[in-house]
Order: structure tokens, then sequence, then C-alpha cells
């Protein structure tokens, strides 16, 4: 089949990750993908040959604001159309594929997928239409498709050989590779982070711990972070003691963009994952390693119930709640002792309930095959 994805980038790294990881899992089965995305240069890192049209099954194009005609000329209509994270589809699309000779076949299955949470609601909406009352494509129905972490939700993203490229995966490889340390007794933990309130904190404690610990930062904000409390420390403006590179328990190291195959490598290398938002949430819980989640803040605080629903669900112990609700602004006072054999504990049982529901995108062929 042919799938239309449209994506509206808000941040690169979590709308354009998860519809790339979508679009390449759809090509893996044998579907014929076209990615619109209104800002793809992410991909260059993110994917690299795939603004180049070097990955079968995958073409990604250009969404315009307005969308010429000639973008669309020639274009056999999908059999499917994803509107990704509730963004609305082009409407000189919709107007082209729903004048003749197009509007004479049947319409293309229209699915609205939704943002992932572990909120009662999600299961509730899952599936439920979505009547179109207006414009070219009026009397057509959306279906509205929830990722999600019960049995009763759309899943999560999880190509079919994920198990055994893990099983396969050798860590010190990997980082020597990276040109890191993978002597015996350093803790590898990486940090993939907004700006937490807490992140001073945090690289104190990790100075202070036991054992040393070489802290894996990734390109962007992440980076701005740990930078700036550095230059602050330099400049006398903070408290983050002692002295982030001298100290012997604490190294870093600034890590370039990572291709999404390599920034899983780096989750399966790490002891202690810190992630934000959706995709990188979902690889940490594939990676089954400790993890500290940053989730996205919304001016309401609509987050912390969001926060509260995910640990619900994780069945996370006291110390992982308490760690999350100060890492993300939602609690004040110092961030609890590491305890990562609890915590990875608590993941490994996560990860082994979400290996036994169906995947994302095998959930999203079966309704398609429903609906057509």
């Amino acid at each position: 089949m042919i799938w239309d994805i449209f994506c509206n980038v808000i941040d690169n790294h979590g709308d354009l990750g998860v519809c790339w990881r979508l679009s390449a899992d759809l090509a893996a089965h044998g579907e014929q993908v076209r990615l619109w995305v209104d800002d793809a240069s992410a991909l260059s890192w993110m994917a690299p040959g795939a603004l180049q049209g070097q990955v079968p099954g995958i073409r990604v194009l250009p969404w315009s604001t307005p969308l010429p005609a000639a973008a669309l000329a020639g274009l056999p209509v999908a059999d499917v159309w994803i509107e990704g994270f509730g963004c609305e589809i082009a409407p000189e699309f919709l107007a082209h594929f729903c004048a003749p000779p197009y509007a004479e076949t049947r319409p293309p299955v229209w699915l609205n997928l939704e943002y992932l949470s572990a909120e009662p609601y999600v299961e509730r909406s899952h599936r439920l239409p979505s009547p179109v009352m207006s414009g070219p494509a009026r009397g057509q129905t959306k279906w509205f498709f929830y990722p999600g972490f019960m049995p009763s939700t759309g899943g999560l993203l999880r190509e079919e050989d994920l198990p055994a490229r893990q099983a396969a995966f050798d860590r010190a490889a990997w980082l020597a590779r990276q040109g890191l340390d993978a002597s015996a007794g350093t803790r590898q933990v990486s940090l993939f982070c907004y700006e937490p309130p807490a992140l001073g904190a945090l690289l104190t404690l990790l100075a202070q711990d036991a054992p040393p610990t070489r802290l894996l930062v990734t390109s962007g904000r992440a980076t701005q972070a740990v930078r700036a409390l550095e230059t602050a420390r330099i400049e006398g403006k903070n408290s983050v003691q002692p002295p982030l590179h001298a100290h012997e328990k604490l190294s870093i190291s600034y890590l370039p963009f990572l291709p999404q195959p390599e920034f899983d490598h780096l989750l399966w290398a790490c002891d202690l994952n810190f992630v934000r938002g959706e995709d990188s949430l979902v690889r940490a819980l594939w990676a089954g390693a400790p993890l500290v989640w940053q989730i996205y803040p919304q001016d309401d605080n609509a987050h912390h119930d969001k926060l509260e629903a995910f640990l619900d669900w994780l069945r996370a112990p006291p110390s992982l709640r308490d760690f999350h609700r100060v890492w993300n602004g939602v609690a004040s006072g110092a961030l609890p002792a590491l305890d990562l054999p609890l915590w990875r504990a608590c993941v490994q049982d996560a990860r082994r309930r979400l290996l036994a529901q169906d995947d994302l995108t095998c959930q999203l062929l079966r309704l398609v095959m429903e609906k057509r």
C-alpha cells in the first residue's frame, strides 16, 4: 500500500523522530511511504540518505505552505493518510485528492496518530471515529490512533528484529569505537534532556557518588544546558561542585548528533539513561536499563498528570518516583540517591509487559485492513 504521512515539526528530535521510525518500519513491512515534512533538515543526521531518496520504500517530500499543485501532479492516490500528532493535512492536498477523478475511488483510510500517554483517556479514545464535517473531504471519517502502554491501546513502535539486534550488541566494542572508556567499574550515563531544574544537582550527585561516572551528553539542548552550568560555575554564579571535569568520579563527553540506530546503541551501552519527550522514552524502555524521563513541559502543568500516569503504569518504586518529580520540577528538594538495581528491575518488568503486546506498526496495518 501507499501511505502519506504528514509531519509538522515542532521538536526536530521528537515529532520527526517518531514519524521517521514509523516510516522506516512500514517500509520494512513492504509498504511504500511518502513522508511530507515542513522541516526535514534533522533527517540529515537522524537518517543519513533519507533526503537523497536512498532509503528503499520511503520518499521524503517538502510540505510547504501553500502546497504547490506541481508537488501533487502525477502522484497516485494513497491507501492511507496519517496526520502525525494531530497536525492537519494540507488543504491543497485534500482539494487535489478529493476532486475528480479521485472522488470516484475508494477514499484512503484516514488516521490521526496522537501523542503517547499512559492516561486513562487513551484507552477510551483509541480507534474512535471522527467524521469530517466540512471542506473538500466532507463525509469522510478520520480514525483516532493512540500509541500507548496498555494492551487496549495502539502500542509502541518496535521493529521485528529489535530483540535480535540487542542480543548481538557488543557494548564494549561500541564504546571503544566512540573513543570512550569501557573499563570495568566505570558507570556510563546518557543525558538527553531539555533544561531540567535539577541538572546542577544531578552533576553534583554524580561527582560525589560511587562508582566513577562517564556522562555522555547528547548534542543540542542537553549540551547547551550542561555547558551553561559549567560556565556559571567557572564564573562563580552557581553551586555545582566539585569542578565537573577535575573530579575523579565524574567525566563528561559531548557526543555528536547520532543517527537513530546509533542513538539506540547509546541507550543499550549505558547503565542509566536520561531521556526526554516521546521517541527516546520508548527507545529507553526497549533498552531495559534504568531510565529517568523528562516530560515535555506544558504551560498549564498538564504534564504533571501525564507524568504521574506513566509512573503508575511503570510501577515505579518510591525512589524512582521521587527522582522523576524533582527532575521535572514537579516537587522540590534534593534528588534521591540512585538505586540502579531496583530501577533496572522495574524497567525490565515493564519491558516484559510491552513485549507481550502487539507493536504499533502491526496494529496500524491491522486497523487499515479492517477499514479498507
